[in-house]
């Protein structure tokens, strides 16, 4: 089963909620709603074909997440993205990414081994055929470390890096057409999942601060 398919399978099985919040924040990330935008939960709750009461659950999780903000008698808003917020979260990042690569070269079963494989393999095709739109492919992004955090084990550990990754990503999608390529941020994957299939912690564990610390550094330039 390719990893598209199995997404697509555990999607499936997900309560309303669940569906709207992982919709929801996602649409937030790529700033598909845009910071400041307000969010109404009735015409949300239209276009996903869902009630709205699994709206207004995704929305107080996604308060949580610093991703929206309610206002009394104003309503809800996207969150306005913290540029002042990138040295915070690298901060972390820089212990933790290389945490759950080195948790995942050791620990992941074989299943997900090999879902870290066909991701490469995706990636690796991308890079030969040409890689598409800066957009799509920041999704791509999002897939891979979500992959490995859940690889690693620790649900603590994907559950904190998964929130520190979607406002990373928020960051990087503000600025992303003031980046000259995003080709080089989303190659440097294959290399690490790679590491990571093959059960290489210590190379994994390298490439991934590599990684973090290469994506700090080409936010900054652009700033």
């Amino acid at each position: 089963m390719s990893a598209t398919a199995a997404a697509e399978a555990t999607d499936a099985a997900l309560s309303l909620a669940e569906r709207a919040y992982r919709e929801l924040r996602d649409r937030l990330i790529m700033l598909d709603i845009r910071p400041g935008e307000p969010i109404n939960d009735g015409q949300l709750a239209a276009a996903l074909g869902i009630g709205r009461t699994p709206v207004r659950e995704a929305l107080k999780r996604l308060e949580m997440d610093h991703l929206v903000v309610s206002y009394p008698r104003r309503g809800t808003f996207a969150t306005i993205v913290d540029i002042t917020a990138l040295a915070d979260v690298s901060e972390l990042r820089r212990v933790l990414e290389p945490m759950a690569a080195r948790k995942a070269a050791m620990s992941a079963n074989a299943i997900m081994r090999q879902e870290l494989s066909v991701l490469a393999e995706d990636i690796q095709r991308l890079d030969e055929q040409g890689l598409g739109k800066a957009a799509d492919l920041m999704r791509y992004d999002l897939s891979v470390h979500r992959s490995i955090y859940h690889a690693a084990g620790n649900p603590h550990l994907e559950e904190t890096l998964i929130r520190l990754d979607n406002l990373a990503t928020r960051i990087w999608c503000l600025v992303l057409d003031k980046v000259p390529s995003v080709t080089g941020h989303i190659t440097e994957h294959v290399r690490l999942l790679k590491a990571i299939v093959d059960g290489d912690a210590n190379q994994a564990a390298d490439l991934a601060l590599e990684h973090i610390s290469s994506f700090e550094e080409t936010i900054r330039k652009v700033l």
